[in-house]
């Protein structure tokens, strides 16, 4: 009975961990359709918002004709190309050090234009190199796979593995706390947590990230992540107009706050990709590490058919990985 009990331990652990990585890759390509879009602007290019995919899988999406990079419907971003460079780390080390992350993120091919800060960190070509600055939310898009890692019995080894998976190309403590509140949501997740408990293991790691780094702006993510689930949670509705006048997601703290907010307000990875994808603003940022802590929660909510776009524009590498990290899930 013991072993039977451990096995379907396992599968279930696994099982959240697929729906984890499949939230990462569909919210990632839903969202694209609209990132960087005002919430005004979206109804311009999808008179009746975002509700699946909107054009032919595979097709070069009309708003972006004619843009340094024709992205196809389907297709999955620099979040998930990232979120599979740490997902990579753990199947081959079974622990994450910066340099063996350094090592990925200078293979990856996605939003590494000069001006970004994977560009920077490409250019100057030493992957043990460590940033200091940075406080845009590529850290935290691609710290999911951490979560997975670590049960929440493990935060303070979560939060120094975030840490180590930031600093090469992202050094700023809004970045490292908000990537270690992403990954101790999704920790949390896979452990079936309830969603307040959620949204508590989510401030503490982020209140523990606080040390790595000195403060340099009055912004806190730990507070901010509590203030906007306490103050979405009172609502009858999630109301987009209202959030996008209070929390639109143009910067990392927002942009945090607001996933782990809808995915456990909704508990689901569709309705929580397709809030942040009719918001506007980073979303495919906010859908991925949304749906990434959806699916965790609730595995049956990822949408089984955009997952399938997804793999026949991209492949399947990021799921072949799961039962590698399920399996050392500590």
């Amino acid at each position: 009975m013991l072993i039977e009990g451990v096995i379907h331990n396992l599968k279930g652990t696994l099982n959240r961990v697929i729906a984890c990585l499949k939230g990462v890759s569909t919210g990632d390509a839903i969202g694209k359709q609209t990132e960087s879009l005002n919430f005004e602007d979206i109804k311009q290019w999808f008179p009746e918002g975002i509700s699946d995919f909107h054009g032919e899988i595979g097709s070069i999406m009309p708003r972006y004709e004619g843009k340094h990079y024709f992205w196809k419907f389907g297709e999955t971003t620099d979040d998930t190309e990232q979120t599979l460079s740490i997902a990579r780390v753990i199947a081959l080390d079974g622990k994450i050090t910066h340099s063996s992350v350094g090592k990925e993120l200078m293979l990856c091919k996605k939003s590494n234009r000069p001006t970004l800060l994977l560009g920077k960190f490409q250019k100057i070509g030493n992957p043990s190199r460590v940033a200091f600055e940075g406080d845009g939310c590529g850290a935290a898009m691609r710290s999911a796979p951490i979560g997975a890692l670590f049960s929440t019995q493990r935060l303070n080894d979560l939060v120094s593995s975030v840490f180590e998976a930031s600093i090469p190309t992202h050094g700023g403590r809004i970045a490292i706390c908000g990537a270690s509140a992403v990954a101790a949501a999704v920790s949390a997740a896979i452990d079936e947590k309830l969603p307040s408990e959620i949204v508590q293991h989510a401030v503490q790691a982020a209140r523990i990230a606080e040390k790595y780094r000195p403060e340099t702006t009055e912004e806190n993510i730990a507070d901010l992540i509590l203030r906007v689930y306490e103050d979405l949670s009172s609502l009858e509705t999630l109301s987009l107009e209202y959030i996008k006048e209070k929390y639109m997601p143009w910067k990392t703290p927002n942009i945090v706050a607001l996933a782990i907010t809808f995915a456990v307000l909704t508990q689901s990875a569709e309705k929580t990709t397709l809030l942040a994808a009719n918001l506007g603003g980073d979303t495919d940022s906010v859908a991925s590490m949304g749906a990434a802590i959806a699916g965790a929660l609730s595995p049956q909510t990822v949408n089984e058919r955009w997952y399938q776009a997804v793999v026949q524009v991209n492949g399947n590498e990021l799921l072949q990985l799961a039962p590698k990290i399920a399996q050392l899930r500590l």
